[in-house]
């Protein structure tokens, strides 16, 4: 109920500030739960994808210092978030979004690279979803990077690809997790060519 609820305050919120947001392929999600992986570009990008993805709910990682806040640590909780930490993220890191996807109630927003500061994909996402048996989803964010782009009603593009299916018998061993990581960048590629083929995205400086 609160996760609706927010999510109708925030699709409010941005409307307000933006109104220009454009989903496309929407078609391909599938009717089950899933991870959603894309490139992390600006802090509000996986709030644009909860919004293009809905009415699907969601769960995500959020750093654990946002917790000790009792206003956020309410507000995160109620909106399915669970803490993590960054620097030894723990079993919970894995178990607790595969038991939320098990549930068939919440999908996973994700992103591979762990951060805006970073090209480099992971493998959490794909050992999370060989342990949920779901797919990943890929999905790519173009639009601006600076909040106050946002407010001059710049477009936002969410488009989403074709889910890539996670072999429940896939060994998790650095060859496979590296063939599959290729399979998401070259699906984010992919998006990106098709949403602008003219669109180039690079790397925020790190202050």
């Amino acid at each position: 109920m609160f996760f609706s609820f927010a999510r109708f305050i925030v699709r409010l919120l941005a409307w307000l500030l933006n109104g220009n947001l454009t989903v496309e392929n929407k078609e391909v999600l599938p009717e089950g739960t899933y991870v959603l992986v894309g490139p992390h570009r600006t802090w509000w990008d996986p709030i644009f994808f909860a919004l293009a993805a809905s009415p699907r709910k969601f769960t995500f990682m959020a750093k654990e210092e946002l917790f000790k806040n009792p206003i956020l640590r309410f507000i995160l909780t109620h909106a399915n978030a669970f803490p993590v930490n960054r620097t030894n993220p723990g079993p919970s890191a894995i178990k607790t979004p595969v038991k939320a996807l098990r549930s068939k109630e919440l999908s996973l927003i994700m992103f591979p690279t762990g951060s805006r500061y970073s090209s480099e994909l992971k493998g959490g996402a794909v050992v999370i979803a060989k342990m949920a048996r779901v797919p990943l989803v890929p999905a790519v964010y173009q639009g601006p990077l600076k909040f106050s782009d946002v407010l001059k009603r710049k477009k936002i593009t969410i488009r989403f690809g074709e889910p890539i299916p996670i072999d429940p018998k896939l060994k998790l061993n650095e060859a496979n997790l590296e063939v599959v990581n290729h399979q998401m960048q070259a699906a984010f590629d992919q998006i990106d060519h098709e949403i602008n083929p003219d669109f180039k995205y690079e790397l925020p400086d790190k202050k």
